[in-house]
């Protein structure tokens, strides 16, 4: 049955043409025959509101820009909001680490000993000379990230292999592990070069972002509101929209 949208038919050759467009979505053909649905509605308000249709994005972006104005959200809106969900700003206990990773031998016992041993005579130069840490690394990391050092950046917890992670969060920031590290990757050595503790965010250091987030959610908002009043108004036949 033909898609009818006030009078205006949607063919299958514009399904078709669009669909790939929405291969993610879990229906791709329902995704595609409700934006087509709403671009032709929008695109006819925008004809009726005598704006240049040669252009139909050109129309429908000023059509949206006249009709859909959001004021950006004032601080006592924010306030409310942060203090309403306490949890949303709360950063959990984080590190900034570098590290020198050894393979484990070749699944033999003599293999892991040369390993290992190889590891600890690191171990100790570096632990003599942290400031060498880097050019070690460097040297004798088999991890990608021997090329910058070692460096893993910042991380949080669980996003590390246990032992890994245990390890850093239980060493004091500056200070290199006194002991190897193994995990299923190999011996580490690890320099902790900072320690986050845990806490909530100032409401002074989220203020910015969060009137950012509240006035583009309050745009959402504006915008679902008027393409939903688009809809209950239209006559379309061929297809149920569902309720936005």
């Amino acid at each position: 049955m033909a898609i009818i949208v006030n009078g205006v038919e949607i063919t299958e050759a514009m399904v078709q043409a669009e669909q790939e467009n929405h291969a993610d979505a879990p229906n791709p053909r329902d995704a595609t025959v409700q934006e087509l649905i709403l671009r032709e509605l929008l695109l006819q308000k925008a004809k009726a509101e005598g704006l240049d249709a040669a252009n139909p994005n050109a129309a429908i972006g000023a059509l949206l820009e006249k009709e859909i104005q959001v004021e950006p959200v004032d601080e006592a809106t924010c306030r409310a909001f942060y203090d309403e969900f306490p949890e949303r700003f709360a950063s959990g206990e984080s590190a900034v680490a570098s590290h020198i990773l050894f393979p484990l031998g070749a699944g033999d016992e003599l293999g892991n000993m040369l390993a290992k041993s190889k590891a600890e005579g690191v171990l100790a130069e570096v632990q003599a000379n942290p400031s060498r840490f880097a050019d070690l690394a460097r040297e004798h990391s088999t991890c990608p990230s021997g090329q910058q050092g070692g460096s893993l950046g910042q991380f949080g917890r669980g996003q590390m292999v246990p032992e890994f992670e245990q390890a850093v969060f239980s060493t004091e920031a500056g200070q290199i592990t006194p002991n190897l590290v193994q995990t299923q990757f190999g011996y580490h050595i690890i320099q902790v070069n900072e320690r986050t503790q845990g806490g909530q965010i100032g409401f002074d250091d989220i203020k910015e972002r969060l009137q950012q987030y509240l006035t583009q959610m309050a745009g959402n908002k504006a915008m679902h509101e008027y393409l939903a009043g688009l809809v209950q108004a239209a006559k379309i036949e061929g297809y149920s929209m569902p309720a936005l």
